[in-house]
């Protein structure tokens, strides 16, 4: 399927002999997998409907009450006990297997939110009556594609950034080294709550806040690789035959840089997730009511009558973390120009 270079396959069977990593790698994706269907697996709506011989998708479209014989316009609530009974009078429903989504209010509950695990609700409630199991599917699902949009654009900011530095050197290697050094004493939290009071957060507003002062961590091993590379015989010779600046960097010079780029990269993306989770728990981070991992880390720390939010919260957390951390570690290993 993939033509790798001999090199490459002996790093391929180096990343497969860590069997701690390459077993972290297959449990990331499939829980990964797994979570980016998460409008499946945790839902107040039935998966599937047949009512009267016809097949409705309450998902991917909405329908009113009216569809199902009720009185209202409105959208139909697949929770009311009067539409559930109107459906399965005609038809039949398939439900997830969690039938609540990351928002959905259980107004069904014994005792007062946040209550604690039963049949109907497997982790709890949270002090909102919010499932605790489906926030945590959905929150790991948005940490993780979070953790990996900063992750990407930020190498390839710092990649761009360390490359111009490393290969022209001089006055625009210390003009950049400069600018990092002043950029990156900027008080980034207190920004970021100067921020939060004007303009109200979102997922994307966020990640561009974030990914103004997380390109810089790759900035100094890039830059490094093109101080020294730009220096080689074949790098000169292709200068030489008169290939411009742009192609010597990219084919030449930009292959030996992502060697030591790769290896960094699930570390990167360890501390993406860890600081969207720090700023969520802080209140800076995501819109209040998305399902986020450190707010429920917030609530298990107010509501310590409640250990079930703070427990769930950390196991979610610490297996995804610890992961990434094998499977970086495994890629290190891998990648390491001393292995033989």
């Amino acid at each position: 399927m993939f033509n790798l270079t001999p090199i490459n396959q002996r790093r391929f069977q180096r990343f497969k002999s860590n069997k701690r990593g390459w077993l972290s790698l297959w449990l990331f994706l499939l829980l990964f997998f797994v979570t980016l269907f998460a409008e499946l697996i945790a839902n107040d709506k039935p998966l599937l409907i047949n009512y009267k011989g016809q097949y409705y998708f309450p998902i991917v479209k909405t329908y009113s009450e009216l569809e199902f014989g009720g009185d209202l316009p409105t959208e139909a609530d697949y929770r009311d006990e009067f539409v559930v009974d109107l459906i399965t009078e005609h038809g039949w429903m398939v439900y997830p297997p969690v039938r609540f989504s990351y928002d959905t209010i259980n107004y069904d509950l014994s005792t007062p939110a946040p209550s604690p695990p039963d049949r109907a609700n497997l982790l709890g409630t949270d002090d909102q009556g919010r499932d605790v199991l489906a926030r945590l599917i959905y929150g790991f699902r948005i940490s993780v594609l979070f953790g990996l949009a900063l992750t990407i654009f930020s190498s390839v900011a710092g990649i761009a950034v360390g490359a111009v530095q490393g290969y022209y050197g001089g006055k625009t290697d210390l003009f950049g080294q400069r600018f990092i050094e002043i950029w990156s004493s900027l008080p980034t939290l207190f920004l970021l709550i100067i921020l939060s009071s004007i303009v109200k957060p979102n997922f994307w507003w966020l990640l561009g806040i974030m990914l103004l002062f997380s390109w810089m961590s790759l900035v100094p091993v890039v830059r490094a690789e093109f101080l020294r590379g730009r220096n080689l015989e074949y790098v000169k010779a292709a200068k030489a035959l008169g290939l411009n600046d742009i192609g010597i960097m990219y084919k030449h010079i930009l292959p030996n840089a992502m060697v030591a780029t790769i290896t960094f990269m699930p570390f990167i993306l360890t501390g993406s997730i860890t600081t969207l989770t720090a700023l969520d728990f802080l209140g800076f981070g995501l819109p209040p009511g998305s399902p986020s991992l450190g707010e429920l880390v917030s609530q298990g720390k107010s509501n310590l009558q409640a250990p079930w939010l703070g427990i769930s919260a950390f196991f979610v957390l610490s297996i995804m973390l610890t992961l990434l951390v094998f499977i970086g570690e495994a890629f290190r290993d891998a990648f390491d120009p001393r292995a033989h």
